[in-house]
């Protein structure tokens, strides 16, 4: 517990997680779980709710992920026209060049527009876009 004259200075880390940090937690790596237990406010985008749920093999599945979200206080984060005009942008200026994907130009925009960090392993697929604040996980 924080003595009361430090709580003034205590930092609340928020961030947004990719779906590959969800699914780095699912395969046991301890990194993954460590960074998403020293986070405050965990975010994801609907893109990556969608995505685990359609890596899933059954409705078991379905379940543990939805309850593994649900009592790690995952907010999911719903798509807007901001988001989708963003994400749009990204795929226009970044498909061709640098072989972005719709998702994670979601993902991306999602991030972006709620002012949050994207945790990521996937540098490669992020790191072109200039106004996103990334942070780099590695396994």
């Amino acid at each position: 517990m924080l003595n009361r004259k430090w709580m003034s200075y205590a930092v609340v880390v928020t961030m947004i997680f990719d779906t590959d940090i969800i699914i780095w937690i699912q395969r046991g790596n301890n990194k993954a779980a460590k960074l998403v237990d020293i986070t405050d406010e965990r975010m994801i985008s609907v893109q990556t709710y969608m995505e685990l749920l359609q890596c899933a093999n059954s409705k078991k599945q379905h379940k543990i992920t939805r309850d593994f979200l649900h009592d790690f206080n995952f907010q999911i984060l719903p798509l807007s026209e901001n988001i989708g005009h963003r994400a749009a942008i990204y795929v226009e200026e970044y498909a061709m060049s640098d072989g972005l994907r719709a998702a994670d130009a979601i993902i991306a925009a999602t991030a972006t527009e709620n002012n949050l960090i994207l945790s990521s392993s996937n540098a490669k697929h992020f790191k072109i876009i200039k106004d996103l604040q990334l942070k780099i996980f590695k396994p």
